[in-house]
């Protein structure tokens, strides 16, 4: 599970004044992974701190933010500040070189920054922190004490040229430099044309990419992985190796920790072609979904921007048992992004596995170079390599005629019967995406340790599972092929080898394209003024639903002389361009002259929105302010309804209404809200103990699903919950569609949504205080709002049934307190570490 600011506290305070040095201290042994974190050393005077920096834009961002700090105070002609409000958040007693994680895992280049002397002028610290690469000695007396190693580690760290980290501006990516956010709309209109230029001063050359997926069942490396990884006659450039189910233990699963990323990734290093060095860029993972980047020595001076990513997939979108994990990065001027990816199991799935391809594509994003422009998708990059336990089957056919095709050796026609290629051919996933002839027989599933097809009782049918495919230009396929040597595995490693046409600049013709763009610029811009044409200025829109995506494209025509930057700008007294439900994409922009921009206005209603949406308290209704750099402001209306749902509306307001919430006047869901809080406000007549939609729900799944395989631990598919949405709101049809996994999603996500939740926030301290003593535990549930009591006994009473089930459907006391807990037991502000283990824990009392 990812760290986030709710786990962060505040523990010291070091101020920038002159005083202020910070340095580089990593080892030698750390500084020679490229792609490692750093660790730097922050002192004021007495005081030190050692940080960890996770190599990424976080890290990057953060040096930036203090580089800019450090050059304000320099400029500063006033009295340098005291600092004595400081002294009320320093300890009694602290431990000195404290090495601390930062909080976010996000990956990037990582900008050095090397201690400043007391004594320079501000003008020398302009610019980004790269430049003062070199200037170790340059710091106090102090922190020029530092230990032998440290200063070997300094040394060391500037003798290298092939670091990735450095990522220093060379002609391969100076169109990055103008993205920075000291520059304006002159420098962002430059960087522009220039990409429109691009062909003018680049030229191609290839360079070869090994690419490897292996589904390793949760097993330990038990032989090399040689014969995989170096199963061709010259070394790659650049090695991306994905395996999936890494660890299959519950605490890899809830924890996200495993002593398996380093015995795997050992075994990938030691396995690497030996005619060739390399340097480790990346490693990411999620759960058990981990991706390694590496790269030949002599070309990591040459990759910049490096960003990895993950998502999960798993139930309610947020476990991580399957989903992706991607890196992107920017090899001379190409562009490049790969993705590992694990999605859903089972044969019949293969809508779900389609989901989830989707999910990856719209929620992976990589945060740019500069903060102020919006981030990338997979699908804005030169060059796509796709690898990963994608799950698509063979079907049509009887496990004894596959085993027939296969023994003849007839993949081409049993290639017919694979669910992958008839999903791509119908376009309804990797729309674009190219994937080489299959010459090899099915990669699952085998009986581990053997070459045998599965002799389970389960016998499943052979299946190529394991899959690459690729997107881009200049890519041809050298090879695509199965690894049979290895055995560790239910599953085969695949491999492919792709030779990749690479964008390199010609520094000769850039400096040439570039003084004929700014002459340009100089020109249009002493003449024209920005101007656009709107395709519309009014949206509506109709009938907008919990959970379900609505979008209205405007279009902008450039019908002025000169490119133009845009952007929705706040209106006064409001802190964002428009309200929660609603997007803009992109929100900012450039347009060339003559040029047109797409801007889809994407309404979403989600658990934040649905509450005041459905009382009535809030309305489909926005106003967009369009700002043009140097230009005028465009107003644009937007407009719609928004049909009430039970997702979103509070426990007390559900218990009131005997009928479907849309047959229901506003006005009455206004005034019910209203009372929602007040259990002492008059009823005209008995309310219900539950809400019936609840009822619904839990009933279905009592009859039907007590048994069923993996139980609030599948998603549904997100079809399947919108028409038990509808069901729910509207009452028609009388009994619930979708399978069991939809409707236990369906379920989850009800209980996400209650704008106050079972347990309410005013009893979460007690649960805390008495979440070891079961008698306590069950004294504050007697004291719950009436309704709020009803609902979390009749819930922990079916929970308890499932159990009963537990060798049918494989759950236990910790998978279902650690998924509903989260759920029944909401912090009102932050929930760290621990309170989450004790919410956890209180509940598993009522398990038992």
């Amino acid at each position: 599970m990812a760290i986030t600011a709710d786990d962060v506290s505040l523990e010291d305070i070091i101020p920038i004044s002159l005083d202020f040095a910070v340095v580089e201290v990593s080892s030698p042994e750390e500084l020679a992974v490229v792609g490692a974190d750093t660790r730097v050393r922050v002192s004021h005077q007495e005081e030190e701190l050692e940080l960890r920096l996770p190599f990424g834009s976080h890290s990057r961002l953060f040096l930036s933010e203090v580089n800019r700090a450090w050059s304000d105070v320099c400029k500063s002609t006033t009295q340098a500040p005291r600092f004595e409000w400081i002294s009320k958040y320093h300890k009694n007693t602290r431990g000195q070189g404290v090495v601390k994680q930062a909080p976010s895992p996000l990956d990037s280049t990582l900008t050095q920054l090397n201690e400043h002397k007391k004594t320079e002028k501000p003008s020398d610290q302009k610019g980004s922190l790269e430049r003062d690469k070199g200037s170790s000695n340059s710091g106090t007396q102090k922190t020029r004490a530092y230990s032998s190693q440290e200063s070997q580690g300094l040394s060391s760290r500037e003798d290298r040229d092939d670091l990735v980290r450095s990522s220093s501006h060379t002609t391969s990516n100076k169109a990055q430099i103008l993205a920075m956010p000291q520059f304006g709309l002159r420098d962002n209109l430059i960087k522009c044309e220039l990409m429109k230029s691009e062909d003018i001063y680049t030229y191609l050359q290839n360079f070869s990419f090994f690419l490897g997926t292996y589904n390793v069942n949760g097993q330990t490396p038990k032989e090399s992985l040689f014969p995989w990884l170096n199963c061709t006659s010259d070394p790659p450039d650049m090695y991306c190796v994905g395996f999936q189910e890494l660890d299959l233990s519950k605490e890899a699963f809830f924890f996200n920790d495993t002593p398996k990323e380093l015995e795997w990734t050992k075994a990938v290093s030691e396995a690497l072609h030996p005619d060739a060095k390399y340097a480790l860029v990346k490693l990411v993972r999620l759960v058990g979904i981990m991706l390694i980047f590496y790269v030949k020595n002599e070309h990591a001076a040459f990759i910049s921007d490096v960003e990895a990513e993950t998502v999960g997939t798993g139930i309610m979108g947020r476990m991580g048992n399957k989903g992706a994990v991607s890196i992107r990065f920017r090899f001379h001027n190409s562009d490049i992004c790969v993705v590992n990816s694990h999605l859903a199991a089972h044969i019949e799935e293969y809508e779900r596995r389609n989901q989830d391809y989707k999910d990856i594509c719209s929620r992976l994003q990589f945060r740019q170079l500069d903060p102020n422009q919006p981030p990338l998708t997979i699908m804005k990059h030169d060059v796509i390599l796709w690898i990963g336990d994608l799950n698509y089957r063979i079907t049509e056919l009887e496990v004894s005629n596959v085993k027939e095709l296969i023994s003849n050796k007839d993949f081409e026609t049993l290639h017919n019967y694979d669910q992958l290629k008839r999903q791509i051919d119908e376009e309804a996933v990797f729309v674009g995406f190219v994937e080489g002839d299959i010459d090899f027989q099915p990669t699952y599933k085998y009986d581990t340790g053997s070459d045998l097809w599965d002799t389970s009782e389960k016998c499943r049918v052979p299946a190529w599972c394991d899959r690459i495919l690729y997107r881009g230009k200049n890519i041809v396929q050298k090879h695509y092929q199965s690894h049979m040597a290895l055995k560790t595995s239910d599953h085969k490693p695949v491999s492919s080898l792709l030779q990749i046409g690479i964008k390199r600049v010609n520094p000769d013709d850039y400096k040439r394209t570039f003084e004929e763009i700014v002459r340009n610029i100089d020109k249009m811009e002493n003449e024209c003024i920005p101007s656009v044409t709107l395709s519309k200025r009014e949206f509506h829109f109709t009938d907008l639903k919990y959970m379900q995506h609505q979008a209205e494209t405007l279009s902008l025509f450039n019908d002025g002389q000169v490119p133009c930057q845009f952007e929705f700008i706040q209106k006064p007294n409001e802190s964002t361009y428009c309200k929660a439900w609603l997007t803009a994409n992109p929100s900012k922009g450039f347009i060339a002259n003559g040029g047109t921009v797409d801007i889809d206005f994407e309404a979403f209603v989600n658990r934040s929105t649905a509450p005041e949406l459905n009382s009535g308290q809030e309305q489909i209704e926005d106003i967009l302010v369009l700002h043009l750099e140097r230009g005028k402001d465009y107003f644009i209306s937007i407009s719609g309804n928004y049909l009430p749902s039970c997702y979103g509306s509070s426990i007390h307001s559900l218990c009131q209404l005997k009928e479907p919430i849309q047959d229901m006047p506003q006005e009455t869901l206004r005034e019910m809200a209203e009372k929602s809080g007040d259990e002492n406000a008059e009823n005209t007549e008995k309310p219900l103990d539950i809400p019936k939609e609840l009822w619904m729900m839990v009933d279905h799944l009592f009859r039907s699903a007590l048994k069923q395989e993996d139980i609030f631990q599948q998603p549904g598919l997100r079809s399947e919950f919108a028409v038990i949405r509808d069901c729910l709101d509207t009452g028609i049809p009388d009994s619930l569609p979708g399978s069991n996994h939809s409707v236990a999603e369906a379920l989850l996500l009800f209980l996400d949504a209650l704008p106050q939740p079972v347990v309410p926030f005013s009893f979460y301290q007690q649960c805390l205080e008495s979440c070891s003593n079961a008698s306590q535990c069950e004294k504050i549930i007697s004291m719950l709002p009436q309704c709020h009591k009803n609902v979390f006994n009749y819930l922990a009473a079916f929970l308890r049934e499932l159990l009963k089930n537990s060798a049918s459907n494989r759950l236990d006391v910790n998978i279902l307190a650690t998924i509903f807990a989260s759920l029944l037991l909401k912090s009102p502000t932050k929930q760290d570490f621990a309170e989450k283990r004790k919410t956890q824990e209180f509940f598993q009392h009522f398990l038992a």
